[in-house]
């Protein structure tokens, strides 16, 4: 802050101290008993000086105490009668004690009692009724100054309390757009990869078998339009659950989930559909149950089933098996969801936890508390398991 700043009095303290000029001036002309010296232009200048001090107590308490202390104290000893004066000190002193370090309050206790005991000894007061007031009028001072420094910690503390949670909030609305981002990708790229892979490879054997073989260049095609049509009608109901609910809610007795029209929502019991369109990939599955099948959250179904849906993607993208086993097995507390396939490993960057598919899996595994293993098989080829526990909520993470 600069200088000039640092130094500019508030209003209200201005009005106060000029509130105390006018007044003690005021009331030393028209009030001069006999022996007290008459209010002459001396006596003015030093209520002036005393009073108007008080416009810097904020900025300047310590020296605004010296300055009113030593003021009065030169107004008494000159014969002038006590006046309003009297109370300047103990105003300034009152800013000592709310802003001003323990040494100095104490250097200015010990200042104010002496300059009040002038005052009481100038005044011809009886010796008991100096001292009670020598010693009333600091300890008055400082607890008014006392309560002001606590009410001052306090709201420095309610400011710094709620810069933090500002603060906090303006992270936590950051991080919940990110988290939708990161849902909303996640849930593209499950959804449209699978279809999208299908159009790719069969476009490609149709322009490969064009003119050889017009018959399966144009099965490949339909198959082709039919991945396409199917990528449309997953977009369509990723962009119906984008619009009208949340997908990454807490599950519970009012997750909107649980009022999602079934067709919305993928779950396990499409894993069939889903083998049977990656047949025309030339990839065969094989899909096994075991345990008592039973219906589970949809979130966590619709997790499953991503997973798979994404194991079997990247088995056709990158393996090149031509054959894949998908087991479900429902177990008392968990679910456990394994796919394996009997191809070359998979490329670097799928298998090292880079590759966006991967990522996207562990993420949906996480969310509900489970967890994902990929690596090569002791019998040959490459499985990705997914274990999720059952009977219990997510975080909402």
């Amino acid at each position: 802050m600069p200088a000039t700043q640092a130094l500019r009095p508030r209003p209200a303290h201005v009005a106060l101290a000029a509130g105390f000029a006018v007044a003690g001036c005021l009331a030393g002309a028209f009030y001069h008993p006999a022996p007290w010296r008459p209010f002459d232009l001396w006596a003015h200048l030093l209520t002036l000086l005393i009073a108007l001090s008080l416009a810097l107590r904020e900025n300047r308490p310590f020296a605004v105490l010296v300055v009113t202390a030593a003021g009065f104290a030169g107004y008494l000893l000159l014969g002038y009668q006590p006046s309003l004066n009297f109370w300047v000190p103990a105003v300034a002193f009152v800013s000592v004690a709310a802003r001003a370090a323990r040494a100095r309050i104490v250097c200015g206790a010990a200042l104010l009692t002496a300059v009040i005991a002038l005052s009481g000894v100038c005044g011809r007061l009886p010796w008991p009724v100096v001292a009670v007031q020598a010693l009333i009028v600091p300890a008055v001072a400082f607890a008014v100054g006392l309560t002001q420094r606590r009410l001052a910690a306090r709201n420095a503390e309610l400011r710094r309390l709620t810069a933090l949670l500002d603060r906090q909030q303006r992270q936590e609305a950051r991080r919940a757009v990110l988290d939708e981002r990161f849902r909303i990708a996640r849930e593209l790229h499950d959804t449209i990869s699978q279809h999208m892979t299908i159009v790719t490879l069969q476009t490609g054997v149709a322009e490969y078998l064009f003119h050889a073989d017009p018959p399966a260049a144009r099965t490949a095609l339909g198959t082709a339009a039919a991945a396409g049509r199917e990528s449309l009608d997953e977009l369509r109901r990723l962009l119906v659950i984008l619009r009208t609910h949340d997908l990454g809610g807490t599950p519970g007795a009012e997750d909107p989930a649980d009022a999602l029209p079934d067709d919305l929502l993928a779950d396990i019991g499409r894993i069939p559909a889903l083998a049977e369109r990656l047949e025309a990939a030339g990839l065969h599955v094989g899909i096994r149950f075991t345990g008592e099948r039973r219906p589970l959250h949809p979130g966590l179904e619709l997790c499953a089933y991503r997973v798979v849906q994404e194991a079997l993607t990247n088995v056709v993208k990158h393996s090149g098996a031509t054959t894949a086993d998908v087991e479900v097995r429902y177990l008392d507390d968990e679910l456990r969801v394994t796919v394996l396939d009997r191809g070359g490993p998979p490329p670097a960057t799928t298998g090292g936890g880079s590759g966006h598919g991967l990522i996207g899996m562990r993420e949906r595994a996480k969310m509900w508390h489970g967890s994902l293993t990929t690596g090569a098989h002791p019998g040959g080829g490459y499985q990705v398991q997914l274990r999720l526990p059952l009977g219990q909520d997510r975080d909402g993470g």
